[in-house]
Formats: structure tokens, sequence, C-alpha cells
């Protein structure tokens, strides 16, 4: 009979434990491929390896280092993996910054194909129309896994195909570790049926569909505007008070070497109602051809959520935005100095047309407006303020692209 297999993680609930950084070579740059050693394969390591801490705290007999997920143990963990499965794990002896204690990294060097599709909460495959052709027919997504045991074999540790970032582990090696009070795992059930219901399934499944329904055109529309930063998705926040409860970001590389920063979500599906729809119906998008070395903490990024934020928390805001001209002032913070009233606030302008970009864009469920974002110089707010906006567009237009958001330019009045 097959025996029981458990999933081992890092518990990210100890408060005071450290948090350690992807291995490093001799030369302390980080090896070229953090991932290899959560591949479910062998790896070749031609150094010796160290483990940098990215954040102090209490040192732990197992976690997992940097994005690359890689275990590092302490040797006497590394030793009941040894003695209870030799033949499916790669033990490497790394230093750890500051600690006198021997540590390893652990490789488990299986990868078995062995996901239950219909136990597991929810599987998603690339497909066709997803435009990765080399990822067709490979999870996407996968939650609430499910493993069909009968599939395992005799193997011990191994990392499930499709999902190697799970590490999975036999009943004798959790009863080990939990004997020795190994500190910083944490276990899950990968066997036996779904802990959610058939219906709760269902529902998970339709606001997947709608969520498929809405993000893939969407993308589509995305690059015919460019080259998409593939690179460069950002989830900030899962909740709040997008249509989906998530907030996304893209950015995508045009003509003439500007940068589109877009937002990627406020067109989908209100999934508290979930039913098919375009939301608040608007993505925002600033360009610049300004340089930008790093679009995560660019301003312009930054920028850009501010103004989200306060179109998702105010209604008053969104109609406008939606179907017209719209001027606001956000938080100023980390703005670049130009930029500032002397509130320490932006100014910016909503929804001027431009004839480089689309007004609006098609999704299944309706007509979806690309609001642009327009940075105002403050003694053009103030102009605006006094004067209104139609010879402040007027002269925007005369420099053509006039939407382009920049911080280091003279004012138009």
């Amino acid at each position: 009979m097959p025996g029981r297999y458990f999933g081992l993680r890092d518990d990210m609930g100890i408060q005071t434990r450290w948090m350690l950084d992807d291995p490093r070579n001799s030369q302390g740059n980080e090896v070229d491929d953090p991932w290899q050693f959560a591949d479910g394969r062998p790896v070749r390591v031609e150094e010796r390896l160290r483990i940098p801490i990215y954040h102090p705290g209490t040192s732990l007999e197992f976690s997992h280092a940097g994005v690359g997920g890689a275990p590092v143990v302490h040797q006497r963990v590394a030793n009941i993996f040894q003695t209870l499965a030799p033949e499916d794990v790669q033990l490497i002896p790394v230093d750890v910054d500051g600690e006198t204690e021997p540590y390893c990294l652990l490789v488990a060097t299986r990868n078995i194909r062995c996901i239950d599709e219909q136990q597991t909460t929810e599987v998603l495959d690339w497909k066709p129309e997803d435009g990765q052709p080399e990822k067709v027919d490979e999870y996407r997504a996968v939650s609430g896994m499910r493993i069909d045991v009968t599939k395992v074999g005799d193997t011990k540790v191994f990392r499930p195909w499709g999902r190697t970032l799970a590490l999975i582990v036999s009943e004798d090696i959790k009863e080990a570790l939990e004997r020795a009070n190994v500190t910083g795992v944490k276990f899950s059930g990968v066997m036996g049926p779904s802990e959610i219901s058939p219906d709760e399934r269902a529902h998970r499944r339709k606001l997947s569909d709608l969520y498929e329904r809405s993000t893939k055109p969407r993308e589509a529309f995305w690059r015919t505007l460019g080259a998409m930063d593939d690179n460069f998705v950002i989830p900030i926040v899962v909740g709040g008070g997008w249509p989906a409860r998530s907030e996304l970001w893209r950015v995508i590389h045009r003509p003439g070497g500007r940068t589109l920063f877009v937002t990627d979500g406020l067109s989908n599906f209100f999934a508290d109602q979930a039913e098919p729809s375009v939301g608040f119906g608007l993505e925002l998008a600033l360009e610049t051809d300004e340089p930008v070395e790093d679009v995560a903490k660019s301003w312009q990024q930054l920028l850009l959520e501010r103004i989200a934020n306060e179109l998702v928390g105010h209604e008053h805001l969104r109609e406008p935005a939606r179907t017209g001209i719209l001027s606001m002032e956000v938080d100023g913070e980390h703005m670049p100095e130009p930029l500032l009233t002397k509130d320490g606030r932006v100014g910016v302008l909503l929804g001027m047309d431009t004839p480089t970009l689309p007004t609006h864009f098609t999704m299944p469920d309706g007509q979806v407006r690309l609001v642009t974002v327009k940075t105002l110089m403050p003694r053009e707010l103030t102009y605006l303020l006094e004067h209104g906006r139609e010879e402040l567009l007027h002269r925007f237009n005369q420099s053509h692209p006039g939407h382009l958001s920049k911080a280091w330019r003279q004012p138009v009045v």
C-alpha cells in the first residue's frame, strides 16, 4: 500500500526568524540560475557557495534562500535526509554568513509527474492562445495541490512535475524531522480529496474562467502597443478595492525609446458579483520618453499607483475619468522635485487624447477607456485652476506627442 506524503516548506510564521538570500559564488555574485536548486534534478557546483543573510534574525535549521527557494538546512537535518533518502537528495555544503555551524543546500533530485488534477483545488494549463508555445500543456497555476501516490513509487523526496516549488517528503522523513524538533519546518497535506466542497470548486472555476476572460484579451491589446516587458508584472496587492481583488501593473516599451506604464486590472470583472463585466471600465496609461533605470522603483510607477488608488477609492472621480478629462492632485512623497507644488503635491491631467494611443479598446464584455496620465508642472496646475484646461491642452498639443509625462521640462505657460 502506498505510503503517506506531505509538503515540506519554510515556516514564514516565525516572527523573529532570519531571511536568507540566493546563493553567491566566491566572487560574491549571485549564481546564474538560483532556481536550479529547486528544479527536481541534480545540479553541478564548481565551487563552494555562500548564503548571505538579507534580514537578520533567529537562525533556523530549515529555511528557503532568496527567490530561487533553495532549501538551506543544518547539517543534522542533512543527516536525516542522507540516512532516510540517500538516492533522492543531493547535499551541497555551503557557508552561511555569520554562522560557524555547518549548513547544506538540500537538492531534491527527483521530478515526478504525479499531480492529481481531479482532486487538486485548481489547475490551469498554458494554452496555444496564451502566446507562449514552449509552455503549452504545462501547468500555468496550481492551488490546493493533491498528488497521486501510485505514481510516486518508493521515492521519499521529490518535486512534483509542473509545480517544482513544492517539496514533497515521505511520512517517515516528516516524523524524523518532528522528533528532532527541527526549527523552520512546516508541513501540509498533499493527499486525499480537496479540502473544499464541490460547490466551492465550481465557484472558483467560474472565477478563474472570468479572470481569463478579462486578462487574455487585455494582454493581447497591450501587445499591440509595443513590446511587453514580460519580466515586469508586479502583483502589488491581493485583495483591496480593485474589481477582481488583485492589482497588477505592466510596462510596455514603445517606439522612440518611450516607456508606457499601465494598470492591468481596473477593467476586470467584479469578483463579489462573479458575473462578466469590464469592472470600472478603464485602465490608466502613463507614457514617458525620459530614461527609466528601474521600472519597479521608478517615480512613474509610484505615481500611477497613487492615481489608481484615488480612483478605486472614490467613485466620484472614476466617472469623469472614464468619460472625459479630470485634473487631480496626489501625494508628492518620493516624486521628482520639479513636479512638486508648494504643498508637496503632484498635479496630473487624466484623459488627454493623443493620436499615438487609442482612446478605447474592446473586451468581450464591453469597451474600456485607456485613460492617459499627464504630469503637470506646478505653474501649469495653477494656470489650470485659474483659467481652465482648454488653453493648456492646446499648448500641450503643440508638441507631439503632448501627452508624455516628464519631470524635467519647461512649463508651457
